[in-house]
This record gives C-alpha cells, structure tokens and sequence, in this order.
C-alpha cells in the first residue's frame, strides 16, 4: 500500500489508519454508520447543492487473488435523500426527479470488476434510476484494511460517477432568464465506503 508522507517526509496519521491486511478476501456488508453516498450538482448555474441518502444497503465479495471474481451490490432508498433543505428534499422526492412513490430504490450492481493498480479496482455494473437501467463505471481507490477493535475485517473504498441524470428520465428543469438552467443536468454520485467481513 502506497505510503503518504508528511511534508518535511515523515509518515502522516493518514499512514496509521491505513495499515493494510494480508488478504482481504470474502463476503462483507455495507457498513451504514460509516459510509457515505453523496450527491452533487450545480443549481442555478453559480453554486453547487451537496447532499447524500442516508438509507442504503449493500454487500460485495473480495477475491484478491482473482479480482474478476469480486462483485458489488446497493440498494438505496430514493426518500432517503437529504441536502438540508425540506422543501428541496420534497422536490426532488416528486414526480419531477426521484419519483420515490413509484420508483423506491435505487440499484446498482456490478458486471465486472477489473485491478488497475495495487489500490484502484474499476468497476462496472448497472445502475437504475426509476424504471431506467444503464451500464457505467466506477474508479474505487481502496483507502485501507484493517481489524478494528471489536475484531471486525474492515475495508474501505472511495470513489465517484458523474452522470447525466437525463440518461435516466430526470429530465425536470426551468430556464433562467440570463441563460442556462435552474439544476445542472450532470450530477456527481460520491461513495465513501466501509465494509465488514461477514462471520
């Protein structure tokens, strides 16, 4: 595992959190306390609306040995979204984005896992939004392996898709009267994940 260095050369704390298992390989489960599904896009076309979905699961297989073997798997609950703002969040949980009534979750689910590095997995797979199902593919840096203190095989992966939500029906928007639209049609999904071992 690649080592980062503090300024003046020396090993960060970053280094201490980042201590690398053996083999980490086996089934795991989502680790919800600590994981992150952000979203990001421009509104109005001068500022960026952050958020994240707090309702999710998911599981994947590690096969360090055979990385074409792994897989992933998440399910995220649509009303779950949350950027701060209720009458925004009521919005996009409508019929003009997320549709959450009729269209509860949204799914991914990887179709190939390829080692580009030591620490970088690219991950391709299905992602449907509402009744929408595309192929796309996810740069995944592992950012550490460790056993934490409750004896757990912990892993964690960072990594983002940008997309255009329009690919998948969200096509709601309002001009603006010096040009340009009111939400951005490119949207960044952020994954900030941990996974324990299963027993």
């Amino acid at each position: 595992m690649a080592k980062h260095r503090a300024p003046d050369g020396g090993p960060t704390d970053f280094d201490a959190a980042t201590a690398a298992l053996a083999d980490v390989s086996g089934d795991y489960v989502i680790d919800v306390a600590h994981t992150r599904i952000g979203i990001r896009a421009r509104h109005a076309m001068v500022t960026t609306v952050r958020g994240s979905f707090t309702d999710f699961a998911g599981e994947a297989h590690l096969d360090v040995a055979k990385p074409g073997a792994s897989s992933v798997a998440i399910r995220i609950r649509t009303a779950s979204i949350d950027t701060g703002q209720a009458d925004r969040d009521a919005h996009l949980r409508s019929p003009d984005f997320l549709d959450v009534e009729r269209w509860p979750e949204i799914l991914f689910a990887s179709t190939e896992v390829e080692q580009l590095d030591d620490e970088v997995y690219e991950v391709t797979g299905d992602l449907t939004i509402r009744d929408v199902t595309r192929p796309v593919t996810v740069e995944f840096a592992l950012t550490g392996s460790a056993k934490d203190p409750f004896g757990n095989t912990r892993v964690g992966f960072e990594g983002a898709l940008a997309i255009k939500r329009s690919d998948w029906g969200l096509t709601w928007n309002t001009p603006l009267d010096t040009g340009g639209v009111l939400v951005s049609d490119r949207i960044q999904i952020e994954f900030d994940v941990s996974v324990i071992r299963s027993a």
